[in-house]
């Protein structure tokens, strides 16, 4: 018989990161352990990764429903197919955890957080990941900018719409001086700063500068409006925000009525990976391209995450390189090494604060 526990932990930043939500200086994640009486040992665990203000299952009863979830375990296939609908990140949580014990997927071993056995987790291959550069005043943000192109990073990715634009299209053209697009690849994520008059103006003045992308250019929900900006964009527009709490068919037609150049997927925010890979299967139906991106998840979360990714052979950079943002992540087999991120196989976990 199947048992269920789980356990809230809080992931401290190493320093303050800013968004477009606020200055983020701790994260909340709930954990999910599933084991077998007859071999109560071994472990599967899974994350519920929720982001304040964005998660769309960031309600008061979260936690009420992990409790459930846990008491009824035995139904965790009903509770996969239909009964997380508005608790995506607690559906991934759990579809982690179970792969992980090698109850659903295609799993490696019980237990030992491999769940997508490939030549990324034997230590053989790697992925591409771009820089992450969070939002911040402009010297902050240019010695971020010089940090990871030092580190090796070939994509950079900026976080905008925090200081004057203005501002910020000097730190891009500040990298552009120096580097082409052929040696750096420069994303920008406006979280939905921009307001839908202004936006097509500036996504024009940013394409200047050879960019790959830009995320999200004004809030979600305004389907028509970033319809009509996708339509004309000189710079290729990628929808994030927007997919959240689209959860069926229908529901994800947007993606056709918009029609964007791209899609970001966050498994987390999305419902897990059997929710993320309709959406990219519908994507590649209309010629829309896509990346996957880690919410902040600890270790643990972010090792699915990139296991998955890697099978999915996308050869673009991807958002996976988050793991580094706490003091007190889980030691784990994975590391960043000149912009490509790693599973080393001889690394153990610790997971002693957790379990």
């Amino acid at each position: 018989m199947l048992k269920a526990t789980y356990k809230k932990y809080t992931l401290n930043f190493k320093k303050p990161s800013g968004t477009s939500r606020g200055i983020l200086t701790f994260k909340d994640s709930w954990f999910i352990f599933i084991c077998d009486d007859a071999n109560p040992d071994v472990k599967g665990i899974g994350e519920c990764g929720l982001l304040k203000g964005l998660s769309i299952d960031d309600r008061l009863d979260y936690e009420d429903k992990i409790i459930e979830v846990c008491n009824n375990i035995q139904n965790f296939q009903e509770y996969l197919d239909k009964g997380l609908k508005e608790f995506p990140s607690i559906r991934f949580g759990l579809e982690m955890a179970l792969m992980d014990l090698g109850l659903v997927g295609k799993q490696g071993n019980m237990g030992t957080r491999v769940l997508f056995p490939s030549e990324f987790t034997s230590g053989k291959d790697s992925i591409d990941i771009n820089g992450l550069v969070w939002m911040g005043e402009f010297d902050s943000m240019k010695q971020q900018i010089i940090e990871k192109i030092e580190s090796g990073y070939n994509c950079i990715k900026l976080k905008i719409g925090a200081i004057d634009f203005d501002q910020e299209l000097e730190l891009i053209k500040s990298i552009r001086k120096e580097f082409s697009a052929n040696d750096i690849e420069i994303r920008v994520d406006a979280n939905g700063a921009f307001s839908p008059e202004e936006a097509l103006d500036k996504l024009t003045r940013l394409s200047a500068f050879d960019l790959h992308s830009i995320e999200q250019p004004i809030k979600q929900g305004q389907w028509e409006k970033m319809a009509k900006l996708c339509e004309k964009t000189p710079l290729p527009i990628a929808l994030d925000e927007e997919l959240i709490g689209a959860f069926n068919l229908e529901e994800k037609k947007i993606l056709i009525e918009i029609k964007p150049q791209y899609i970001i997927l966050k498994p987390s925010l999305l419902g897990g990976f059997k929710a993320s890979k309709e959406w990219i299967e519908l994507a590649e139906k209309n010629n829309i391209k896509w990346w996957i991106t880690s919410a902040l998840e600890s270790n643990i979360g972010l090792n699915a995450i990139a296991q998955w990714t890697y099978s999915l052979k996308n050869e673009m950079p991807q958002g996976l390189g988050t793991g580094q943002l706490y003091n007190n992540n889980f030691k784990s087999p994975l590391k960043i090494t000149k912009g490509k991120l790693y599973f080393d196989p001889t690394n153990n976990w610790d997971l002693n604060n957790l379990i």
